[in-house]
């Protein structure tokens, strides 16, 4: 290892340029509409949706017209699929159709999120109900999918009572 050890460090220093060059790309094409530029800050007032998620859900958003959250929630792969046959009623599991990268994300905003007094609250009811960390993460991501879709959708911006049916 002791003959790698500079060309691994100049490896990353080119990983880190790279990153730096997508993120720019990214914010070069984000800030080349203005209405984009709107959808975007507007995304990002979503606890935990921050300068890598927003513009991973700007794109499906703006290039496809989903009749519904439940519609976009299913393009995400964030759905639940049966598994039933006749009488017998299987176990619900996620389709995990659509972008793994998006549905990474939106798993990693959700773990975000939940640090937030917004989802907070909503996390911490479904581990009191039972639930795994990861199964209530998910529901938080497909929650914020939802959120996501509304606000973009509908042209307004997150407000966290509603997350919470408070009104």
């Amino acid at each position: 290892m002791a003959g790698l050890k500079t060309p691994l460090r100049q490896l990353l220093e080119r990983f880190d340029a790279l990153i730096a060059l997508i993120d720019a790309r990214i914010k070069l094409l984000v800030n080349a509409c203005p209405q984009r530029q709107a959808a975007n800050a507007r995304l990002r007032r979503i606890k935990g949706v921050g300068p890598v998620v927003a513009p991973a859900l700007l794109n499906p958003l703006e290039r496809f017209a989903f009749a519904s959250a439940d519609s976009f929630v299913a393009y995400t792969g964030y759905d639940l699929r049966a598994d039933d046959s006749g009488q017998r009623k299987g176990r619900r599991c996620l389709s995990k159709h659509g972008p793994s990268e998006l549905r990474r994300l939106l798993y990693n905003a959700a773990m975000a999120a939940v640090t937030s007094p917004a989802w907070k609250p909503i996390y911490q009811h479904y581990l009191a109900n039972g639930l795994s960390r990861t199964a209530a993460l998910v529901i938080i991501a497909r929650k914020i999918a939802r959120t996501a879709w509304s606000v973009y959708t509908h042209n307004t911006t997150f407000d966290p009572r509603r997350i919470t049916h408070q009104a």
